[in-house]
């Protein structure tokens, strides 16, 4: 089969490289829909200037396509995930792919009464080479059993370009709920986890106080019966930075450990995506660029085999579950 998708709401640039990698999988985009005049949407029509633009989104769900891609507003993504699903399309969402736990509950219910596949494009992980081969090396053994996981994501605000909807705590779901989903995924996987507990989190607006419902600084502590890991998620990367976040992730294993230095690395090295593994026989950095993106490739396969190849949906469930809950204890704890 040509697997055919279409991409419903440009709100998030990361619209961009679910487009791309899809389309480098083979797959056919039908066209596009989304809501008034996003800032993303010339971005994107400049990239893909051959796709059409439907009027409304019940024309994009009734073109046909197996796939939807969702990148709207976070608060509204699951209203919009539960619509394709029901009109038989597997979906891949942005992050956060929902911003309430009774929203997830609803995509549950959607997924079990439709068969369809949700999955969340967790981009700093599937769209990160040396997260790839990070991921092979581990399950060869290069580091023994994780047992902790530190993961950083640093993002710089970009005021001038980011829309009202940025700013608003319903609409974006929290920092937590949004950014640290990344790290929740990466801790899960990379220890083997299938649950876990939130042992601390917490949230704060340190430096845009004229922006009361932005959150500009979190952290997460997760333990599970395997492991345990910390994140710390903000938006004060500085302007010399060449790039919009130094976000790194460091896996202790029993017998090594591997640090990602994902978009840049501030020691000197060139590039992206650059690996540091030491263990008992191996002290080295190691350029991962080409490690490749199998997410995409899985997922096109998940889609005409119906299998779970790309990612385990009671995985995609329980990181979104925990971001969840991590968000509403921080709140809680700071009310």
């Amino acid at each position: 089969m040509t697997l055919s998708f279409v991409a419903l709401g440009l709100d998030h640039r990361h619209i961009y490289g679910m487009t791309e990698n899809m389309l480098a999988q083979g797959a056919r985009c039908l066209g596009f829909w989304t809501e008034g005049d996003p800032q993303p949407l010339a971005g994107y029509v400049k990239r893909f200037p051959d796709l059409p633009r439907f009027d409304t989104l019940n024309a994009a769900l009734a073109a046909g396509a197996d796939l939807a891609l969702v990148s709207n507003i976070p608060a509204d993504r699951a209203d919009v995930a539960i619509r394709a699903m029901q009109a038989g399309h597997d979906v891949m969402t942005d992050k956060p792919g929902c911003t309430s736990l009774d929203q997830l509950e609803t995509i549950k219910s959607c997924v079990g009464e439709t068969g369809r596949i949700w999955s969340i494009n967790f981009s700093e992980r599937f769209e990160v080479p040396c997260v790839t081969l990070a991921d092979a090396l581990v399950q060869d053994g290069a580091i023994g059993r994780v047992v902790h996981t530190t993961g950083l994501g640093p993002h710089r605000l970009n005021r001038p370009t980011r829309p009202n909807w940025f700013f608003q705590r319903d609409k974006y779901g929290g920092v937590l709920t949004d950014i640290a989903s990344h790290q929740i995924d990466q801790f899960l996987h990379f220890t083997g986890s299938t649950d876990a507990q939130v042992t601390m989190a917490h949230v704060a607006n340190h430096a845009n106080a004229a922006d009361p419902g932005l959150q500009d600084f979190g952290e997460v502590a997760l333990r599970s019966d395997y492991a345990s890991g910390y994140i710390r998620v903000d938006w004060y990367t500085p302007d010399a930075l060449p790039n919009w976040g130094d976000g790194r992730l460091t896996l202790l294993g029993t017998e090594g450990y591997i640090e990602l230095r994902k978009y840049v690395d501030v020691g000197g090295r060139t590039g992206t995506d650059h690996l540091l593994l030491v263990n008992g026989d191996r002290c080295e950095a190691i350029d991962a660029r080409d490690a490749g993106l199998p997410y995409f490739a899985r997922l096109a396969h998940d889609i005409a085999h119906r299998t779970e190849t790309a990612m385990a949906q009671a995985h995609c469930f329980k990181v979104m579950e925990l971001a969840l809950h991590a968000q509403m204890m921080a709140e809680g704890a700071s009310s």
